[in-house]
């Protein structure tokens, strides 16, 4: 079991990876609607796995690739994982660059968020 952080500016996608997530044996330890709330709650929490979206609003200049810095400057070792819609895809290469370790395209289910989880986890 693993603490993870999910980060969507959508209440709704929050609550549905949520739900998928502890349905696989996971604990939320938080919730943020955008990457500065991320960064802070990242710092309070640590946990093991952050999963990221890839759209969200920007709050003074923090973005989804700024928030993947910061948390790495916190962590290297840091899990994150990114959340992207379909067609989004040519955008991944710079948030893998930015030291996210996978990605998860919308609409998911529980398989293929259970498998890329426990990949990036080592399980």
């Amino acid at each position: 079991m693993a603490c993870i952080l999910v980060v969507d500016d959508s209440k709704f996608m929050r609550t549905l990876l949520c739900a998928l997530l502890e349905e696989a044996g996971h604990q939320i330890v938080g919730e943020a609607e955008n990457a500065k709330e991320a960064i802070e709650l990242y710092k309070m929490l640590k946990p093991d796995l952050v999963t990221l979206d890839v759209i969200m609003p920007e709050v003074e200049g923090t973005n989804a690739a700024s928030a993947i810095k910061a948390i790495k400057q916190m962590n290297p070792e840091a899990n994150v994982v990114m959340i992207s819609a379909m067609g989004q895809d040519s955008l991944m290469k710079e948030y893998l660059q930015a030291g996210a370790k996978d990605f998860i395209v919308k609409p998911f289910n529980l398989p293929e968020v259970a498998k890329v989880v426990a990949t990036v986890l080592g399980n």
